[in-house]
């Protein structure tokens, strides 16, 4: 069991995607109203992680973009802002070398590449001390890529993971780091998101199941999910249940809300309440 001393929301650092592929056949006339467009139809997009506090653990789930990849794959994304990993991990009151232990839910750039840097010519683990944690089949998959997802699963990220010796592979129903998982698989195979027990409520680091908040309605689902007939199920299943018990949804990419709850109305989920994780 994990018992959780304290959460931090971690800003890895802003971008930028195209409104149309997180959105896929959902008309812009309508996702531009909770998510609007520059004149290039791209939308702004946060790159938010979550550090968990036990009393022998501090547990970083996701490691945003990073910073190692080439002026030209940085053009693609447009980020903006201040943010990066390294700052907010000391705002939060720690340093790069605590982090005992880094879960990811996919291996998608944009999770993973924060945890591996360019140091004297190499790439290594921005936390040094830190063992890594991937399913076992999502790292098949992210391996050997399709030729749908083989842009963003870039080997510079991946790779080095193994090189550490500090990779640990898992399967579904385990929970190592004390916290339940639930497994979808509409977005990429084996997309893992931990479940979290913290001051009498129960959180979920929804990651890209559910992006933004924009993205609460059942089928507003990316262009990018490789099953998006199986997301529209999970969603609706996962969306369900967190109406009905209360469910709190740490949200990844969402520049304006950190937690959100969700009602149920007339066969419809919406946002209900909107949370900073601090005043929790």
């Amino acid at each position: 069991m994990c018992i959780i001393k304290n959460l931090y929301s971690i800003e890895t650092g802003n971008f930028k995607l195209d409104g149309g592929a997180m959105f896929g056949v959902v008309p812009k006339t309508i996702w531009e109203k909770t998510n609007p467009a520059d004149e290039l139809n791209m939308i702004e997009m946060a790159a938010r992680s979550l550090l968990i506090e036990t009393s022998h653990k501090l547990i970083l789930i996701d490691a945003g973009l990073g910073d190692k990849q080439s002026e030209k794959f940085f053009s693609h994304y447009y980020r903006w802002g201040e943010y990066s990993i390294d700052t907010s991990i000391k705002k939060a009151g720690f340093k790069n070398g605590d982090i005992t232990d880094v879960f990811f839910t996919h291996l998608h750039f944009d999770h993973c590449g924060g945890a591996i840097i360019r140091k004297s010519g190499e790439l290594v683990p921005r936390f040094e001390n830190a063992n890594f944690w991937v399913n076992k089949d999502h790292w098949k998959w992210a391996i050997s890529p399709n030729s749908r997802e083989k842009a963003s699963f870039l080997q510079d990220n991946i790779l080095p993971l193994e090189k550490s010796g500090k990779l640990n592979l898992i399967g579904a129903s385990e929970k190592p780091l004390g916290f339940d998982l639930l497994t979808v698989n509409g977005h990429t195979e084996k997309m893992m998101l931990p479940i979290l027990e913290f001051k009498n409520k129960t959180f979920v680091f929804v990651s890209d199941l559910i992006p933004t908040a924009g993205h609460v309605r059942v089928p507003f689902i990316m262009g990018y999910d490789t099953r998006p007939l199986l997301t529209l199920q999970e969603k609706a299943f996962f969306l369900e249940k967190a109406a009905k018990d209360k469910i709190l949804l740490f949200l990844q990419h969402d520049v304006r809300y950190e937690v959100i709850d969700i009602r149920k109305e007339n066969d419809k989920f919406k946002l209900n309440k909107t949370f900073k994780l601090e005043d929790i």
